[in-house]
This record gives structure tokens, C-alpha cells and sequence, in this order.
């Protein structure tokens, strides 16, 4: 089988918007400038789009146009290297996915413990936050939403009030047996995420778990967070105003 047909086969067999490389085709060096001219031509016939230099995917074109991929799927070699996790999402798609803003940003933002400048992928701006806790599948639903907590004034389109409620519902369906680990993750966060955190615990009957964040703050420390105590009713305890 000619280099192109089995390109073209393999392409097929592939979903709509997964992301791809030439070396998804290639085992043999001598194959790859091959496999390139076969992917550029499918590129320029539309069969294919590029979402960077290298990197394809098979859009889903529908009447509005083109949909582009999943964001997981366009900064998928950033959250993942050589089978081990590196990164997770945060940010704007994190506080669409989970219920606190309607808005759709261009912006990707991960967590990484080692950041780089940002960039620019496909109509999406990449950027980074620095994460000082190790990053593991397990860990990265309670990073995503300490990172909450901790950018909770920067959610667009919401109100403290929303924000507060959806976050106190989050951490009531989270496990008990895996809170004191939310805690200990919290830990490396600024005293401001740690501070609404325990109010948050304190709010939901789990004054034992929240207690050694307590210990962590200065008292002298104040915390604004206008619309609070509307949700809250310990903020002072953990001086919040």
C-alpha cells in the first residue's frame, strides 16, 4: 500500500477533532517526508486542518463552519509527557465546565509545576500558572478548584454570591475522606485560598477539617471578598470582610 492511501485510511479510522502528529503514521524514518506531503495535501484540501506547525485534526464541519477541537485534545502534548500527567486545565474553561460562568474564552490556561511564556495556537491564546503541589489525575479536580478560590474575583460574568453557592456545592458531592487532602493541597495556595476555604468547610459542618488552615493564618491579615457573608456566616473567624 502506497504511503498516501495508508495515510488516508488511518485518517479515517480517526473521531472527528482528535489531534494528531506525523509520527501518529510513521514507524520507519525513511517514511516521514512521505507521510508530511500526504498530510499537507489533505491540509490544503480541507480534509484536514492544522491546529499548530506539526499538529492536524479532522474537523466536524457543520453550516456554521468548522468546529474546532476539544480544548483537552489542542493542548493535550502540554497536560501529558511520555505517558506521565505535567499539566492540568484551569482558568476560563475550567469555570465554564463547572457551572460558574456561561462565557467561552479563546483563552487556555494551565497548571504546570514548570510554566512557559505564552503563545498562540490555532484562535487560542495559551497560558500558564505556576502550580506548586505535585500534579497527579487524583490531585487535579481539587487543584481546579483551589484555582477557583484562589482567582474567585476574576470569574467573568458572575457575581461572589454565585460563585460562593456553586464552590460550597462542589465541595458538599466532594468525598469526605478527600478533603483533608483539598486542605493539605491548599497548603501551598496563598492565605487569602486558604482563608475562604475554611469559611467554606466551616459552612458546610466540617470545622475539623478546616482547622489546620486556621492555624496557618495571621490574625492581623484581612481578606476582602465584597458579597461574602451573604453566603458565609463565619467570615470573620477567618478574616474575611
Amino acid at each position: 500500500m502506497k504511503v498516501s492511501d495508508y495515510v488516508s485510511f488511518m485518517v479515517d479510522r480517526l473521531p472527528n477533532g482528535y489531534v494528531f502528529t506525523y509520527q501518529s503514521f510513521v514507524n520507519e524514518v525513511n517514511k516521514r517526508d512521505a507521510v508530511l506531503k500526504a498530510l499537507n495535501r489533505m491540509a490544503a484540501s480541507g480534509r484536514l486542518a492544522r491546529i499548530s506547525r506539526g499538529k492536524y485534526y479532522k474537523p466536524e464541519k457543520t453550516p456554521f463552519g468548522p468546529i474546532l477541537p476539544d480544548f483537552n485534545q489542542v493542548v493535550k502534548d502540554l497536560l501529558e509527557e511520555d505517558g506521565k500527567v505535567v499539566g492540568y486545565l484551569t482558568g476560563f474553561s475550567i469555570y465554564n465546565k463547572l457551572g460558574f460562568t456561561t462565557q467561552v474564552s479563546s483563552v487556555i490556561r494551565i497548571g504546570r509545576n514548570q510554566i512557559r511564556s505564552s503563545f498562540m495556537r490555532e484562535r487560542y491564546k495559551i497560558s500558564f500558572v505556576k502550580q506548586t503541589n505535585t500534579i497527579t489525575k487524583d490531585n487535579i479536580p481539587l487543584l481546579q478548584i483551589l484555582d477557583i478560590i484562589r482567582y474567585i474575583k476574576k470569574i467573568p460574568d458572575t457575581t461572589t454570591e454565585f460563585a460562593l453557592k456553586r464552590l460550597l456545592a462542589l465541595l458538599k458531592e466532594t468525598p469526605g475522606t478527600v478533603l483533608p487532602r483539598l486542605v493539605k493541597l491548599a497548603m501551598k495556595y496563598p492565605p487569602s485560598t486558604r482563608a475562604l476555604l475554611g469559611a467554606l468547610l466551616d459552612q458546610l459542618g466540617k470545622e475539623d477539617v478546616s482547622l489546620p488552615l486556621q492555624r496557618t493564618l495571621n490574625p492581623v491579615s484581612q481578606y476582602e471578598l465584597k458579597g461574602a457573608d451573604k453566603v458565609l456566616e463565619n467570615i470573620s473567624k477567618w478574616y474575611i470582610k
